[in-house]
């Protein structure tokens, strides 16, 4: 009884102070978390450096974490750096432009039926001159949005550096010592060695697809969706490219919400050879890419459907922000790899037919 006791009192107290060491842990979770996934992406380089170097860990682990730092850290910095700055510059030249409607917009509604005529003066978009007001609020909003979030930057410029030290250090521990940490992590699971060793391989497997593959993806389909906005002469074309890039992380839609309506306008604007091209682009080679490339490289790995990426990628955005789109499909992944694996342990001990 008495050690029954002391069982209940030491699983009651591990309880709590692991729920205390993750809640302390979470205003760098981001931190973390981006460290261990780093770890997994370079895990190979840190094998090949420690071979090479004849098993020095911890020179390996500084040249992969200097490697992390040039490769994905610098040029990350780079590109948002470039993106806010021409995000600014196309809100200011829209808001001290002119919008002008085409005309062809109102030759095309004057032909619509009579009930799409209603439908369209009740959301007040036959009105080009309320259009321009809409639109200009909507600027004007966005821009504040811009200058509260430069503002937020520049407040917590030492959160967001201590974050990045925070995750380097971490870094070099998981490169230099992950094997270790691994082993520690599937022993101390309360599961058995089969299951924990088949949810860390999923673990990895999703944070490996998830990442590298849509990574992939999306610099392909932003780069060639960047590019076809430029030579189309279409304004900010690394801003909507960058939007490409980041829409293309939800599959089956993605990039297609920002080439669209930029090909539709044309269309509308009696600009059908730039709408003819920019759709054949859109559907020819960026759709392609998408269609060839995700298959083998996110799904599968993943083995996770199309629907069920999109949800989850989608829920973990609106929860977790930018790391959602590796959680959100990580905990996808990891719920399904549960149920089967309990589904399997019943039908092994018989309790399904």
């Amino acid at each position: 009884m008495d050690s029954t006791m002391h069982q209940k009192a030491f699983l009651l107290l591990l309880a709590l102070v692991s729920a205390a060491f993750f809640w302390i842990l979470i205003p760098f979770y981001g931190a973390v978390f981006w460290a261990v996934v780093l770890a997994i992406i370079f895990r190979p380089l840190q094998r090949r450096l420690e071979r090479r170097l004849g098993g020095r860990r911890t020179l390996a682990a500084l040249i992969s974490v200097l490697t992390c730092i040039l490769i994905v850290i610098l040029p990350t910095a780079v590109i948002l750096a470039s993106l806010i700055g021409e995000g600014a510059q196309l809100v200011t030249r829209v808001q001290e432009s002119q919008l002008v409607m085409p005309e062809t917009v109102g030759d095309l509604i004057s032909h619509l039926p009579p009930w799409a005529q209603s439908a369209l003066d009740r959301f007040g978009v036959t009105d080009f001159d309320v259009l321009r007001e809409r639109l200009a609020s909507a600027l004007t909003q966005i821009s504040q949005f811009l200058a509260a979030q430069a503002l937020s930057v520049g407040q917590n410029t030492l959160r967001f550096l201590a974050g990045l030290g925070i995750m380097l250090y971490v870094l070099f521990f998981l490169f230099r010592d992950g094997p270790a940490i691994g082993a520690a992590v599937r022993t101390s699971m309360p599961l058995s060695q089969e299951h924990s060793a088949a949810l860390l391989s999923k673990f990895a497997a999703v944070v490996r697809a998830t990442v590298k593959g849509n990574i992939i993806i999306a610099v392909l389909q932003g780069g060639i969706g960047g590019v076809a906005f430029w030579f189309l002469g279409v304004q900010g074309a690394f801003l909507w490219g960058a939007l490409m890039m980041g829409l293309s992380m939800l599959p089956a839609v993605g990039a297609a919400l920002v080439w669209g309506p930029v090909a539709g306008y044309f269309l509308l604007s009696g600009d059908i050879l730039r709408g003819a091209i920019l759709i054949a682009i859109g559907v020819g080679v960026i759709g392609l890419v998408d269609n060839l490339l995700r298959p083998p490289l996110v799904g599968k790995e993943t083995r996770l459907p199309d629907y069920v990426v999109l949800v989850s990628t989608l829920g973990g955005l609106s929860i977790f922000g930018i790391n959602g789109f590796v959680i959100g499909p990580l905990i996808a992944a990891l719920f399904i790899a549960g149920w089967t694996l309990f589904r399997d342990e019943r039908i092994r001990r018989g309790g399904l037919s």
